[in-house]
């Protein structure tokens, strides 16, 4: 047996941690002597405190771990634990990593402030438009990827012919913090047959339309509808539908062959953003 204060030395543990983890259980000392209450450990507790420490080290929290010791569970079964853990911090990176993007995207805003606009915006004719659409309540654009599968999934298996860049529609009036109504469109040339969620109709003609194009990750392409909306207003126009996103460069990967992607931070993307609108009153 050794003492507390040199298992501490040979672990690497403060005195203070270790009797922590004796109080909860989950690193007992061999022995505790009854009258001064010192602890005493043998070298055999060292894998086991090294393995609370690498579990606790990869976020696991000490009652996890206390449950995972107490289950002792096989090596198969704490690989898949542990492949789960690494999965859990991958997305927190990528979330973080788009917190970062939008950070960027907020300082380029203020900086850009007092700056001319980088966005052209025109007015269109855009004539009737043939689709074939999946219609559906998402939780924010960026989930909208299920829909643009069940609409490709059926095209693949009905042999249409796309007629040109796919694009989503946004049927909401007003923004919304989550539960988007968004319709995947993509036009086609000849007849396909509907299914339960597969619709296919004609997008009308759009006297005018006001279109700009931004280029870059769709996680900053509300610079384009912010630019976009400015103009509107200043111009003497209001939006009378619902605005569109058509995915150029989705199109570019199609016709080489490479399916539509739809990655949200594709720096090399290019989308039309369009309102149709109307002179104002």
């Amino acid at each position: 047996m050794i003492r507390i204060g040199d298992f501490s030395k040979l672990s690497r543990v403060s005195v203070k941690t270790l009797r922590y983890y004796d109080e909860v259980g989950l690193l007992k000392p061999i022995h505790a002597d009854a009258l001064t209450g010192y602890r005493f450990y043998e070298y055999h507790k060292l894998p086991r405190l090294n393995r609370i420490l690498a579990l606790k080290d990869l976020g696991f929290s000490l009652e996890e771990i206390g449950r995972l010791l107490a289950e002792n569970p096989p090596p198969e079964r704490l690989a898949e634990i542990l492949r789960l853990r690494k999965d859990e911090a991958r997305q927190r990176m990528k979330e973080e990593a788009r917190r970062l993007e939008r950070v960027d995207v907020l300082l380029k805003q203020i900086e850009q402030e007092d700056q001319m606009s980088k966005y052209d915006v025109l007015i269109k004719r855009v004539e009737p438009l043939k689709v074939a659409s999946v219609r559906g309540i998402v939780p924010t654009p960026p989930q909208q990827v299920p829909l643009w599968e069940v609409l490709y999934k059926h095209l693949e298996a009905e042999k249409a012919r796309m007629g040109g860049p796919c694009l989503a529609l946004y049927h909401d009036e007003e923004y919304k913090e989550k539960d988007w109504d968004i319709e995947a469109c993509q036009p086609i040339t000849n007849d396909v047959p509907e299914s339960d969620k597969v619709k296919v109709r004609m997008l009308p003609l759009v006297e005018t339309m006001a279109c700009t194009v931004h280029h870059g990750p769709l996680a900053s392409i509300n610079d384009a509808y912010q630019a976009l909306m400015k103009w509107v207003d200043s111009s003497g126009y209001r939006i009378v539908g619902p605005s569109r996103e058509l995915y150029l460069r989705a199109a570019e990967e199609r016709d080489q062959g490479s399916g539509v992607t739809m990655d949200q931070d594709d720096a090399e993307a290019t989308t039309e953003v369009q309102f149709p609108v109307s002179k104002a009153a």
